[in-house]
């Protein structure tokens, strides 16, 4: 079978995404550094890595990418998508919501008892942003929300209800992207339970995430895979890097 353009392009980005994976084991970890034992020395755990990542990434994100095509959902290098909608909104929002966290991070940090979020060193949170914009949006957006919504409005209710549905599987995916997010929280602020983990820091990180997800998952369905992983790269750019130089 011939792959197309789009399939194409997810091959590559999946092997981006194997290749940062790989380099970051060697980067410095800053506050992370005791978050995870390797198992082995770090060019086999790179290496390791880089293999899972493109059988286990690249498996679930082909198959979303299937379903999100048999749902309707714009392809990577759909016609019906120009690229201003594919690269440029997706920038210009995803800075938007970078900035929209700085705020928040100065606001809570006066009532969350613990203060600022803390952020990785330079140059790991650059392969950290390109990690997380196409590998989390690989899970949480083109397989997550694919799949439910193929499974659930296709087979179940025989293509009723696809958009209300579609927001309430984009729910759970900013639940379950949020609760994604509590470890290294944990790790960062020396917390040992979720337990000990300030009310108002949980809400700050629920909330935080769940903004980024909705914006995320309806540039996702509006503009397909590509849109989403921009938002998520320009988000993590301001809010990770440039912010993260600023405050370390």
């Amino acid at each position: 079978m011939k792959t197309s353009k789009s399939q194409k392009t997810y091959i590559l980005l999946v092997l981006l995404l194997a290749v940062s994976s790989s380099i970051n084991v060697f980067l410095p970890q800053g506050a992370f550094i005791g978050q995870y034992e390797l198992p082995a020395s770090k060019p086999i755990t790179a290496l390791a890595a880089f293999f899972i990542i493109v059988i286990i990434y690249g498996g679930l994100g082909m198959l979303g990418l299937h379903l999100s095509n048999k749902l309707g959902f714009p392809d990577i290098w759909s016609d019906n998508v120009n690229n201003n909608q594919r690269f440029i909104k997706p920038a210009i929002i995803g800075i938007g919501i970078g900035i929209f966290f700085i705020i928040c991070d100065y606001i809570f940090s006066k009532f969350n008892t613990v203060g600022h979020f803390e952020h990785l060193p330079f140059p790991t949170s650059l392969t950290t942003s390109i990690i997380a914009g196409i590998g989390e949006e690989i899970v949480f957006r083109l397989f997550f929300i694919s799949f439910w919504l193929w499974l659930i409005s296709s087979l179940l209710l025989k293509g009723k209800g696809k958009t209300p549905l579609f927001w309430i599987i984009t729910t759970f995916s900013a639940i379950a992207f949020a609760i994604g997010h509590l470890p290294s929280v944990m790790v960062s602020f020396g917390f040992t339970s979720m337990t000990q983990i300030p009310s108002m820091l949980l809400f700050e990180v629920i909330l935080l995430n769940s903004v980024f997800s909705f914006f995320a998952a309806y540039y996702f369905r509006k503009y397909g895979f590509l849109a989403a992983v921009g938002i998520h790269f320009w988000t993590d750019l301001v809010w990770q890097v440039l912010f993260g130089l600023i405050i370390l």
